[in-house]
């Protein structure tokens, strides 16, 4: 459970690093004529996200989930090919966030928190997208 918590904790610090990038590239993209959707949606967003990565650390805790390396490890692969994907479309698709969502707790068993989280993210998307026709 370890070296699950130290992933989490590498998904928490990237989350960061975008956050910064996004920071720091945004003032620039508004003054170049770039337009921003669904604005009022970021806090859900960011309560989404923190609800994924905290569900990832306790549902396993708390409902004593174990690893099942038939599952785990296959998933772990797609969570480090989400996060390679997150950094090269960061600005043109939500494939990496969903399949992180998916796989990311089901590295651990988190079941829930992978079909919570699929769900709620799917309502989000429709709102952004939605706002941005």
């Amino acid at each position: 459970m370890i070296w699950y918590a130290l992933l989490i904790g590498g998904v928490v610090a990237e989350r960061l690093a975008e956050l910064i990038e996004t920071t720091r590239n945004r003032p620039w993209s508004l003054a170049h004529g770039g337009i921003e959707f669904g604005a009022r949606h970021y806090p859900a967003m960011v309560a989404l996200h923190t609800g994924l990565l905290a569900g990832c650390l306790l549902e396993p805790i708390v409902l004593h989930r174990t690893f099942i390396p038939a599952l785990g490890w296959p998933m772990l692969a797609v969570v480090l090919a989400a996060q390679a994907l997150r950094w090269w479309g960061i600005r043109g698709t939500y494939l990496a966030v969903i399949a992180e969502g998916v796989a990311l707790p089901l590295v651990h068993t988190a079941w829930i928190t992978a079909g919570a989280f699929t769900i709620l993210n799917a309502m989000l998307l429709r709102a952004r997208v939605a706002s941005s026709v």
